[in-house]
């Protein structure tokens, strides 16, 4: 049977981690449909049509998704469950906040951030704070995954010619009510997303010199992350926290300062591709993660390196 995913998307374009996750289920069977669910959303779909190795878009247009709440989008993933033996989504916010409903809904147990494929019933998911792997087998039927983006390489956004089949959606649950959101607006690259991530932590000292981090971020073109101490320090907003608690990250690139790398901040990094670390204390255990590493003053260092790139 087939396989379907549960887009991630803002109604006008897909996000990339929807490009993982199609890698992930093409492990599972090379039939992969991708439910796009929301409000105004062909765009989006027809973007979704284009993924290579996807054989079917299904497109859900309806009023009542256009915040994507967990009580509308569940029913409609539930009417449609029949139909596959795997449903998947990214383990973000938006896949942890559906899919538990999805999954009670009905009926089974959830399979969570699963970051490697054994078989079709068979996973790897991490398990304290990323310090041991756990490997779980699944006797049920119908299987809810969410599955970490980050373990599984983007399939290619284009190449495919998915055909685009439209269904209607189940109607406003009446369970919740959107109030607001607030966005922060940048122009530098979404965090989960960036080739390059810059986070600093408790050691950049306060929320003015984190600056420094911002500036050598600019000059390379990367997002900025930061330690849940400097978040919790109030240096940083809590959406740059990097982390167990935080955002789960693997970049190309991944600099730490001032971070002293607790096992929390590790989970949420240690999949980048290379680690550098600047920190003036060298027994700090970041330099155990970290493929090149500078004992210094961040504070002497960081605007060298600003002025040398």
């Amino acid at each position: 049977m087939s396989i379907l995913i549960i887009a991630e998307h803002d109604h006008k374009s897909i996000k990339p981690v929807t490009l993982n996750i199609v890698t992930a289920a093409r492990k599972l069977d090379t039939d992969v449909h991708v439910l796009v669910a929301g409000t105004d959303c062909t765009s989006a779909a027809e973007e979704a049509a284009k993924i290579h190795g996807v054989t079917k878009i299904l497109k859900c247009d309806a009023p009542e998704l256009s915040h994507r709440l967990a009580e509308n989008m569940a029913p409609v993933i539930v009417g449609l469950a029949d139909g596959y033996t795997h449903i998947l989504a990214p383990s973000t916010t938006f896949g942890k906040n559906v899919m538990p409903r999805v999954a009670a809904l009905l009926d089974t147990q959830q399979i969570s951030d699963i970051s490697a494929i054994h078989d079709a019933d068979t996973f790897e998911r991490p398990i304290y704070a990323g310090n041991a792997i756990a490997t779980v087998k699944s006797s049920d039927a119908k299987k809810i995954i969410t599955v970490r983006g980050t373990a599984f390489d983007p399939t290619k956004a284009d190449g495919g010619n998915s055909p685009i089949e439209d269904i209607t959606a189940s109607g406003d649950a009446g369970l919740s009510t959107f109030v607001k959101q607030e966005l922060s607006k940048s122009d530098r690259p979404e965090l989960t997303a960036a080739k390059i991530v810059v986070s600093g932590g408790r050691g950049v000292g306060s929320g003015e010199d984190f600056d420094l981090i911002e500036k050598l971020a600019d000059k390379l073109g990367a997002a900025v992350g930061a330690s849940r101490a400097a978040v919790d320090a109030g240096y940083v907003p809590n959406d740059y926290q990097v982390g167990q608690t935080g955002k789960v990250v693997a970049p190309e690139l991944y600099i730490a300062i001032g971070i002293s790398g607790a096992i929390q901040h590790l989970a949420g990094m240690k999949g980048s591709k290379y680690i550098v670390a600047i920190n003036k204390d060298e027994e700090a255990p970041i330099f155990n993660v970290a493929d090149y590493g500078l004992v210094g003053d961040l504070f002497d260092i960081v605007p060298e390196l600003i002025e040398k790139l």
